[in-house]
């Protein structure tokens, strides 16, 4: 049931040049032109459920605007199908227009898309609101690597803090349309292992941190370091 998908990535990278590129991995594997195969492929295969989810930058437009038009045709054909979706609404990037990823503004906004998403497909009831929150706040605020390209333990918490929020409020904007909804979280399972004593401490801070997550979204009562660290 979780270990097939189509990989529906999209964050920007900045490049040698300073400037940005939007990395949109179904676009690379050419899923925009045969996605009917792809589908065609999983139901040969005998798969029943497939994670996916359409691309947020191309879809939620502007204010309560929304591109639907390859969104219904790819739904509504795994429906025709009998394959149900695990609907990844957010995978590590956000409409450019929005600015640098996330911002403050980001959790109303995508409440606003996740409830329009399930108005759209009122049967839907498998969701994934936002993908892996803590390799998104990690690669795009504390590592540099994506989005906003930021590097430091604030902007991680900020982008942290943000991107929980708005998985919370997205989960309850899809239940007040689908109550049966049911929130399968996907996150990163990485361990740290301490190759000498004096690496002891650092590992346990790590392997608490990457908990943070999961911590915050599910109200889950965090290690005494991590409410400092956050603090």
């Amino acid at each position: 049931m979780f270990s097939t998908g189509i990989e529906n990535s999209y964050p920007t990278i900045k490049l040698p040049d300073g400037s940005t590129k939007r990395v949109d991995e179904m676009e690379k594997c050419g899923h925009y032109q045969h996605w009917k195969t792809d589908f065609s492929l999983v139901k040969e295969l005998g798969i029943e459920f497939l994670r996916y989810g359409p691309p947020y930058y191309k879809t939620h437009t502007g204010p309560d605007q929304y591109d639907w038009s390859f969104t219904d045709e790819t739904f509504n054909r795994l429906k025709e199908l009998e394959i149900t979706p695990i609907v990844d609404l957010c995978h590590f990037g956000d409409p450019t227009r929005l600015g640098p990823f996330p911002t403050p503004d980001f959790p109303e906004y995508f409440a606003q898309y996740a409830a329009a998403f399930a108005r759209r497909f009122p049967y839907i009831q498998l969701y994934t609101p936002i993908n892996e929150i803590f390799i998104a706040a990690m690669f795009s605020a504390q590592y540099g690597w994506w989005n906003e390209c930021l590097h430091s333990d604030q902007d991680f918490v900020n982008a942290l803090k943000i991107l929980c929020k708005a998985n919370v409020m997205a989960m309850h904007a899809i239940l007040k349309i689908q109550p049966d909804a049911t929130f399968i979280q996907s996150e990163s399972s990485e361990y740290f292992h301490a190759i000498e004593p004096e690496a002891s401490p650092l590992a346990r801070f790590l392997n608490h941190k990457r908990f943070l997550s999961l911590d915050l979204t599910y109200g889950y009562p965090m290690a005494l370091p991590m409410s400092e660290y956050l603090l």
